[in-house]
Order: structure tokens, then C-alpha cells, then sequence
């Protein structure tokens, strides 16, 4: 089983900074892929920032420069830390994991449909 609880969503002013937590506690897995997408009301969901079992990772455009994504593998947690927020970064922001052995290879790490697992999400909102 897999259960990604996230923390660290909230309201903060433009300029300002979050960090969001994601802890895997109950994975049986082991990880492939895990990452940070964000959905908002109407569009689909998109990939944020996201981190390879080898420790590679790959962010949106949108969070270049201004999100950084990271794991404590002894805590089974993964992180991302984002600076400079923009009233666009406002959504709710979901955890996801891919476990090895589900696909032969991810052929687009950053869309949502590579993912099997998912947390609940956290709301963040971004005022200017």
C-alpha cells in the first residue's frame, strides 16, 4: 500500500515563500518517481517539480529558478520549497509516486497520467 499525506500548504502574500511535505507511510514500493503537481478549478492537473529514484530532476518552466524539489529517503518524505510565489501559483498541490515495476519507463515525467499513486493535496494561495 501507499499513503502520501502532504503538509505545508497555505495563504501567503506575492514574494513569499512555502514549503511543502510529503510523507510516504505506508509504502510497501519502491519509488521510481515522485513529484509536485498542481491542479486549480477547471484545468487539468500539471506537473510541477519532480525527482527520479536516482536523484535526477525535472521542473515545469513555471517553477525554474524559483522551486526546488528534495527527499529525506530516511523519512520516507519528499519536499519542495518554493520562493517568489506568484498569485498563478495558487492551486491545490498534490504528491504523487510511481513505484518501480508498474512501467517499463516514464515517458513524460511530468504528466499526471504517469502516476498511480496520489496524496489528498494542500491548498495554497498566493495573495498580490
Amino acid at each position: 500500500a501507499v499513503q502520501l499525506v502532504e503538509s505545508g500548504g497555505g495563504s501567503v502574500q506575492a514574494g513569499g515563500s512555502l514549503r511543502l511535505s510529503c510523507k510516504d507511510s505506508a509504502s510497501t514500493y519502491s519509488t521510481y518517481y515522485m513529484g509536485w503537481f498542481r491542479q486549480t478549478t477547471g484545468k487539468e492537473r500539471e506537473g510541477v517539480a519532480v525527482m527520479s529514484s536516482a536523484g535526477s530532476t525535472i521542473y515545469a518552466d513555471s517553477a525554474k529558478g524559483r522551486f526546488a524539489i528534495s527527499r529525506d529517503n530516511s523519512k520516507n518524505a519528499l519536499y519542495l520549497q518554493m520562493n517568489s510565489l506568484k498569485s498563478e501559483d495558487t492551486a491545490m498541490y498534490y504528491c504523487a509516486m510511481e513505484p518501480w515495476g508498474s512501467r517499463p519507463t516514464m515517458q513524460n515525467p511530468l504528466m499526471s497520467s504517469e502516476y498511480t499513486f496520489w496524496g489528498q493535496g494542500t491548498q495554497v494561495t498566493v495573495s498580490s
